[in-house]
């Protein structure tokens, strides 16, 4: 299936990577700049050197994504859904990518989530549930395509529980406590995070409700392994893999956009595919 935890520690070093060399490999937003550089005179180029950053990248730059992402915005719709196949078509050999604020060798059985949100007029709502809670609620089956900002994708099979159905049992999301279609009574943001906090996810709230986002607990039929997510992650097929959360702790939902670990080190919020 994987490569177990219990890895020789010279390996597991070079594995490790530190957040500068990961943002170095991963970075996307060089497709844009490198393709304009030798059309920009040096001055421009030393200009925008001098402007101040906003989550790494200079502000010119940063307002540019952030358009982008507007436009995003406006074209996506719950019913462009990523494209499926077959089951015998995904990968048994999955490959693994990232371990920031992963804890391998943590005992699945002393895991919880923890769900909070603001509240109308009243103390915040907070709950705290157990995987059985969330293996009660429908079981759904994902096969797609999973594709890397690093530029690699794979045809991955997982199973867990719609999002969707996770906020409609338990009157999560809206500001009234009350499940209905995407309006202005939704909070606008829901944020994810591991449970030692050390990597976080925010999502626009329609694409956390997209019928293909899972609360997934399986790979290939099996539970999830700790470098994989265990025991519940975050599928998101309309997004780049780096949105997919591993070993959710944590879920705020929020008006307030929720910090996101690779937005701070420059990249567009949405990373929509």
């Amino acid at each position: 299936m994987e490569n177990k935890p219990n890895q020789p520690a010279e390996k597991s070093q070079r594995d490790e990577l530190s957040t500068d060399q990961q943002i170095r490999r991963r970075t996307i937003k060089a497709f844009a700049l490198f393709g304009l550089a030798s059309l920009v005179p040096y001055g421009v180029w030393k200009w925008i050197g001098s402007r101040p950053k906003v989550n790494g990248l200079p502000d010119v730059f940063r307002r540019v994504l952030d358009a982008n992402e507007q436009v995003n915005n406006a074209f996506f719709s719950h019913r462009k859904l990523a494209p499926t196949f077959p089951v015998e078509r995904a990968a048994r050999q999955v490959r693994v990518n990232g371990r920031i604020g992963l804890q391998p060798g943590a005992n699945p059985a002393d895991w919880q989530l923890r769900v909070e949100q603001p509240a109308l007029n009243a103390p915040p709502r907070q709950l705290t549930l157990s995987l059985d809670d969330i293996k009660a609620l429908p079981k759904h089956d994902l096969v797609f395509n999973f594709k890397c900002v690093e530029g690699w994708s794979q045809i991955q099979h997982w199973s867990g529980a719609r999002f969707a159905d996770f906020v409609a049992e338990y009157k999560l999301g809206t500001r009234n406590g009350e499940t209905k279609p995407v309006s202005e009574d939704w909070f606008r943001y829901v944020g994810l995070e591991t449970p030692d906090g050390k990597y976080y996810v925010g999502l626009d709230m329609e694409s956390a409700l997209h019928p293909q986002t899972l609360l997934a607990y399986e790979m290939n039929g099996e539970p999830l392994t700790g470098l994989h997510g265990s025991p519940l992650r975050l599928m998101i097929p309309v997004k780049y893999g780096v949105k997919s959360l591993k070993c959710i702790g944590r879920i705020v939902f929020s008006d307030e956009r929720p910090r996101d670990f690779w937005h701070r080190q420059g990249y567009d919020y949405n990373l929509a595919l």
